[in-house]
């Protein structure tokens, strides 16, 4: 306050996810791979310095031949743009609020523009940052990246100066928006189905479980919240009238490193609809909010691949409009919490 005048406060609002290599070129996916090892893979499994290099470029390989042969090209970054700009368009549209001017950014934890980074620049010129992860589940490999990072940036003063929209698993409106789109999107072939068994598969990424020596891991792995967000999904389709399912099974996409993963993957939930002698499939990623390689790509591959009389794939909400609107609500209910907390911290200090 200066003379009496309340100086308005001005806030960043960083919509952030992973990210995926757009431009598929070996020297893009390269450093993308070691930043992945060097966050996320190193917090499960101890790998030495002079193997990560080595490690990253094989992958990194791997998955140019993969997606070069199969000619798949990532729209993951092209998704989040689009997102972003339903933030910013939403909050535009919504005027001027009275706890701050908002300003609206993207971020990805893995290609540029860097989480990291930009919150390293932006905490210099705003008096507040939001970070909204756009991924529904936290984990230590997930939402708790962006935590780690801001973290690291911030320090002792990140309570105060950066807050973390969580939790959006639980939020009521997300599921009605999720079974609503859901519901809209299934077509004429599934619904056409006579007399025989339709099945969905709700595609999420697993977990750990156990780590390498059979215990609970030492890291937040989300695993009773992913379980907990499957059944609130489950629930809120089956309790449809309109509801065409037989049955709603989970499919985890794993990793193959650092212990034992979560049982119920997309595999086995396939396999147990074949064997069950389900007619139809749809398959929905309800864990993503942006189809990216391991939604789109490996788990379409392997709906294609089951071979069933009908099957379709449900893409991620991605830039659905009623899903824009969810998210903007998100970050201004997140920014009227955020103001009211550095005002009552503020109120705390000592007066000159």
């Amino acid at each position: 306050m200066v003379d009496g005048i309340v100086k308005r406060k001005k806030y960043a609002v960083v919509v952030t996810t992973y990210g995926e290599v757009e431009d598929l070129k070996i020297r893009n996916l390269w450093p993308s791979s070691r930043k992945i090892l060097k966050v996320v893979t190193r917090q499960i499994v101890a790998i030495p310095d002079a193997l990560i290099h080595f490690i990253a470029d094989f992958r990194s390989a791997r998955h140019y031949l993969n997606w070069k042969l199969s000619r798949y090209h990532s729209t993951f970054l092209a998704i989040h743009r689009a997102q972003t700009g339903m933030v910013a368009e939403g909050i535009a549209s919504a005027g001027t609020i009275p706890e701050a001017d908002l300003t609206v950014y993207e971020a990805y934890y893995f290609v540029p523009p860097y989480l990291d980074e930009l919150v390293a620049k932006l905490r210099k010129e705003y008096d507040g940052i939001v970070v909204l992860p756009l991924i529904p589940v936290e984990s230590a490999f997930s939402c708790g990246v962006a935590c780690q990072m801001i973290l690291d940036a911030f320090q002792d003063s990140m309570f105060s100066a950066v807050r973390v929209v969580s939790r959006m698993w639980k939020d009521e409106r997300l599921l009605n928006i999720y079974a609503d789109y859901l519901f809209r999107e299934i077509g004429a072939a599934v619904r056409g189905i006579r007399g025989g068994k339709v099945g969905l598969v709700l595609v999420i990424h697993g977990t750990l479980v156990r780590d390498r020596a059979g215990n609970p891991p030492k890291v937040f792995t989300g695993l009773e919240e992913t379980l907990e967000f499957f059944r609130l999904m489950k629930q809120k389709i089956m309790e449809r009238p309109d509801n065409i399912f037989l049955d709603v099974r989970l499919g985890c996409i794993n990793h193959s490193r650092g212990g034992t993963w979560m049982e119920e993957t997309v595999g086995k939930s396939l396999d147990a609809f074949k064997k069950e002698g389900y007619q139809g499939v749809v398959m929905f990623p309800f864990g993503f909010f942006a189809d990216n390689s391991e939604t789109e790509h490996d788990s379409r591959k392997m709906l294609d691949e089951a071979g069933f009389p009908v099957a379709q794939y449900v893409r991620c909400i991605n830039d659905a409009p009623e899903f824009g609107r969810w998210l903007t609500a998100r970050v201004i209910e997140e920014v009227r919490t955020f103001a009211n907390l550095q005002a009552s911290l503020e109120s705390l200090e000592p007066k000159p």
